[in-house]
């Protein structure tokens, strides 16, 4: 990530890209560690604007950014109000065909599309992550986190093997974000994405 844009900097391209003035409280705070290349975990109310904590830092920033998200209808919400904000998105998942899917990957790895939404079943597999090793990805960016933690109520298996992510890619952020993570759970999933006490962020 790109850690020498300042704070009017990203106040301009919040304003050019989302038509806002100015963040809400916690965003700031958040979107600089991203762009500081700080592992994070942000525990943030629904509709707080978590997604453009992350998502800032993706238009940004000259590396690509990968979101995990565990519902398509989630994927296709968030995609949809970035190209309505004429940003570039590139979606991979099991609604759509296989030439879709194909076209979509073909613009991230071209780097026409610098955000490239997945499922974490998808991202996680061998074919996949070589494809992305081969490619600049700056950050990681895993919603509705607390499907990571085994003390969470909605656990899933696959979400949990995205704790390898540290280790397959290194340089690479990882920032969580979640509505709903009691304190065993936060300490459950910043132990599995090695992200420091001090960036754990609860709003």
């Amino acid at each position: 990530m790109n850690n020498n844009v300042s704070v009017a900097g990203l106040k301009l391209e919040l304003k050019n890209t989302f038509g806002f003035i100015d963040f809400r409280k916690g965003q700031l705070e958040i979107i600089k560690k991203i762009m500081a290349n700080q592992n994070v975990l942000a525990v943030m109310p629904t509709g707080a604007g978590k997604s453009l904590c992350y998502q800032l830092p993706a238009i940004i920033s000259h590396l690509r950014t990968t979101i995990v998200s565990p519902l398509v209808s989630l994927i296709d919400d968030q995609a949809k109000g970035l190209k309505e904000n004429g940003v570039e998105v590139a979606i991979i998942h099991s609604g759509q065909s296989y030439e879709v899917n194909v076209k979509n990957w073909k613009s991230f790895a071209s780097g026409t599309s610098k955000i490239l939404y997945l499922s974490p079943e998808r991202l996680m597999q061998d074919r996949m992550l070589t494809a992305l090793k081969k490619c600049s990805v700056g950050a990681f960016i895993i919603d509705e986190a607390h499907c990571i933690s085994k003390w969470g109520a909605a656990f899933r298996p696959d979400y949990e093997s995205l704790s390898r992510l540290k280790d397959i890619f290194p340089k690479a952020t990882i920032a969580a974000f979640t509505a709903t993570a009691d304190t065993q759970t936060r300490q459950d999933i910043s132990e599995k994405l090695s992200i420091n006490k001090s960036n754990i962020i609860v709003r």
